[in-house]
């Protein structure tokens, strides 16, 4: 396994930066940084009780959670989560100004998950980092350019072909004529995926042609709005998935542990793509070749973005197939992954605060490898009756402090409100992330299911055989 260089003077974080812990966050992605690290923000002058003292010394972070800002005073530890109109996030150029005008010296702006990145909210993800960036505040998030690896399928094949990483076989199509050129090049079962962002719903396995072209009208007709105007048809892959996420600060790559997504709706690797049912890590039975390609090739492609002069401060996610040729990259995410998120850095012993700093000042280099909980971790994803397809929200949600109460369980939200009585309330396709440590995967996996059967909500539905494939393969990969 490749060992990144460590050197005698590590970038520690500076004496300004001070930690704790933030009310909870919107998205089940974001939720999981801030429930086991803890990131800081300056108080609000007018709301936190000892404004005087705080204000004058102004130093602290800022984490932008979608459109809602979750601080916690720097000095004081008061908590508040609602976004004063000074820092409205929906505003890139003003929220960077304003974050400048408080002093704040770093920021980790984190996007949404997956179902709120299409429909235009990863351009604004984007923007907001560059805004920051630009103000000369440290900045963790990847630029405008290097976001499209995940914003765009074809142009992260272009990256692709140019690093020479390994892949599947694609076709960009705009016309009917350059589908019919895509079809006889590469026989079925066909993958074909909108180019964009599409929550991650657009991809279809089409086992014959008709489906094929059922698949395609979909993306040109706006099933996936602008995201289809461009489709990407690809040889079908086979073997096992397997999510291995970075941390990258320009040419250098600090992989993470490996994690086990579950894509299709329903058991057995059924039903429509989603942007994921469920996730386990570490991942048995992964070869320590095979890992260390994987480390190899998100290396390859960070080299070859930053040769190009890509920014690339973030993280690189890799979807991986486990081939018979080797590792072969499905997509790349430029952010960290959902449901990954929710089982890796629970599971990771390392300041999470101190990459997360090398990373925005170019030093990652001088860190060590991250050290990894020897506990394994279980997330199961209940998603709401219809999900991928349509499907009712504002359903009243039950259960979720019986279901923390059961040992090793964390209850992460992804598609929830609050009513005006205090009641949870599901408002969207993946509604909450019920996930379980252990000592063991039956441990795990066992806590997990205990913890969803107590949560309950009207259509909600949920895997019943998550990391099932954990509990038959070793050794494990970290």
């Amino acid at each position: 396994m490749p060992v990144v260089p460590v050197s005698p003077t590590r970038p520690r974080l500076p004496a300004w930066f001070k930690r704790s812990l933030p009310a909870s966050a919107e998205s089940s992605e974001t939720n999981a940084i801030v429930r086991k690290h803890g990131l800081v923000t300056v108080c609000e002058e007018a709301t936190c009780p000892n404004r005087q003292e705080c204000w004058a010394k102004r130093a602290a972070t800022f984490m932008l959670m979608g459109d809602h800002c979750t601080r916690t005073c720097t000095f004081c530890d008061v908590k508040w989560a609602k976004a004063p109109a000074a820092l409205d996030a929906s505003e890139p150029q003003r929220l960077a100004a304003a974050i400048h005008e408080l002093g704040l010296r770093f920021a980790v702006i984190t996007s949404v998950n997956r179902d709120d990145l299409a429909d235009g909210g990863s351009a604004h993800f984007a923007a907001t980092i560059q805004a920051v960036r630009a103000a000369g505040i440290a900045c963790f998030g990847p630029s405008a350019q290097a976001a499209q690896l995940e914003g765009s399928k074809a142009f992260a094949k272009d990256v692709m072909a140019e690093a020479g990483v390994p892949t599947a076989m694609a076709h960009v199509c705009r016309t009917e004529a350059e589908l019919d050129e895509a079809i006889d090049a590469l026989g079925p079962p066909y993958v074909v995926k909108d180019d964009g962002l599409a929550a991650g719903k657009g991809v279809t396995v089409a086992t014959d042609l008709a489906a094929a072209v059922d698949a395609v009208t979909e993306c040109f007709d706006g099933r996936f709005g602008d995201a289809g105007a461009r489709v990407v048809i690809e040889e079908f892959l086979e073997g096992p998935e397997v999510s291995l996420l970075a941390f990258v600060d320009g040419a250098t790559v600090l992989p993470m542990a490996p994690a086990r997504d579950h894509k299709r709706a329903f058991d057995g690797d059924t039903g429509p793509n989603t942007g994921g049912m469920g996730v386990y890590s570490p991942v048995p039975g992964i070869a320590v070749e095979d890992y260390a390609r994987m480390v190899e090739i998100l290396e390859t492609t960070a080299r070859a973005l930053h040769a190009d002069g890509v920014d690339f401060r973030g993280v690189l996610y890799g979807g991986f197939m486990l081939t018979a040729e080797g590792p072969k990259v499905l997509e790349y995410n430029t952010r960290f992954g959902d449901p990954e998120t929710q089982v890796l850095l629970p599971r990771l012993q390392t300041d999470l605060a101190e990459i997360l700093w090398a990373v925005a000042v170019g030093r990652l280099a001088e860190l060590e490898t991250p050290v990894w909980s020897a506990d394994v971790a279980v997330s199961v994803v209940m998603a709401s009756g219809g999900y991928p397809g349509e499907y009712e929200t504002g359903k009243s949600i039950t259960g979720i402090d019986d279901a923390q109460g059961i040992p090793g369980v964390i209850v992460y939200h992804a598609g929830t409100t609050l009513a005006e009585d205090g009641t949870v309330l599901t408002a969207g396709g993946r509604v909450l992330n019920v996930t379980a440590f252990g000592a063991d995967f039956p441990e795990a996996i066992d806590r997990a299911y205990r913890a969803a059967t107590a949560i309950g909500f009207e259509g909600a539905f949920y895997r019943l055989d998550i990391a099932q494939r954990a509990l038959a393969a070793q050794p494990v990969a970290e």
